[in-house]
């Protein structure tokens, strides 16, 4: 990733976590490309974000939601926090198992 000349997305990279379980195993985890794909959404590389870790946008509505359920009554909030949970989890499971292939 280049961070270009966006001053936080180079401090980011700087702070980023190794994953231990692509470093001992050399298996990337259901999490690996999440904190690249936060430091993209901070470039504005909106589409190579999405690219890197595909519930990245499905995790920010989800976070946003449940925020917002907080201070604001929806109707069927659980039901919409039930169904963003499922997609996200679909869609991180699906990214880690089309990693193999």
């Amino acid at each position: 990733m280049n961070s270009g000349t966006n001053p936080l997305a180079a401090s980011l990279e700087n702070y980023m976590l190794p994953c231990l379980n692509k470093e001992f195993l050399g298996v990337e985890c259901p999490g690996c490309g999440l904190q690249r794909s936060v430091a993209l959404l901070f470039q504005g590389e909106f589409a190579q974000a999405f690219v890197m870790y595909p519930a990245i946008y499905t995790l920010l509505l989800l976070f946003g939601f449940l925020i917002a359920d907080q201070f604001f009554t929806f109707r069927h909030a659980n039901k919409i926090s039930i169904g963003l949970m499922a997609t996200t989890v679909f869609l991180i499971l699906t990214n880690f198992l089309l990693k193999f292939f």
